[in-house]
């Protein structure tokens, strides 16, 4: 028999996953009932409150999870360098690859930024914020930005951020029809990002 800590951790996940099975199957977040995620998990409904609140702390503790893979995600990118003219293939495949691992965690998060759990969408905007921060610190430091002001470091780290959050649905779940290969959203991903350094390669200020 397990250890009693352990059991809570097991079931702690189960919740989890029962949420992101059930947005899976096409539910967003906040239609989601705690007995629904507790039926799912194989647990009875009060044993639900012995790990979360309610459900607006669940969906917080499945930001945080999303948060994890999503640095850890952006740590192997950074192994590659932001080239001009936009992200080396090897950096888009790597981000791609790490959403497509763990298509449940970007679903979920792809869908609630817009969702209809305020603490979620808070939250979520909090990680998109903390990401931007981390991309306009390894910008600074790289020798091909170094025209670029503070502010500016910024504003380029919240363009390529929000790219990739507004990108984020498509990637999840591409359209059936066939598609030119410019418009894929991998090909337009990686052209909006081009379109970012390219301009950022020239950018002399608003005054000049």
């Amino acid at each position: 028999m397990l250890p009693r800590a352990e059991q809570k951790q097991q079931t702690r996940l189960a919740l989890l996953e029962a949420a992101r099975q059930l947005m899976a199957a096409g539910r967003g977040f906040g239609s989601i009932s705690l007995r629904e995620v507790a039926k799912a998990a194989g647990i009875v409904p009060t044993g639900f409150y012995r790990h979360f609140d309610d459900m607006d702390q669940l969906g917080l503790a499945l930001v945080n999870e999303v948060d994890a893979t999503f640095r850890a995600t952006l740590r192997l990118v950074r192994h590659h360098e932001i080239v001009v003219g936009g992200l080396t293939a090897a950096s888009v495949r790597i981000f791609l690859d790490g959403v497509a691992a763990n298509r449940p965690q970007f679903l979920f998060l792809a869908r609630e930024q817009y969702g209809g759990s305020l603490p979620v969408r808070q939250a979520i905007a909090t990680l998109r914020a903390a990401i931007s921060a981390d991309l306009a610190t390894d910008l600074g430091s790289m020798p091909k930005w170094q025209h670029l002001s503070s502010a500016s470091l910024q504003v380029m780290a919240d363009l390529v951020v929000k790219a990739v959050f507004a990108t984020l649905p498509e990637l999840i779940d591409p359209p059936a029809a066939d598609l030119p290969a410019h418009l894929t959203p991998e090909a337009k991903i990686s052209q909006q990002l081009r379109f970012i350094f390219i301009g950022a390669k020239y950018w002399k200020g608003l005054t000049q």
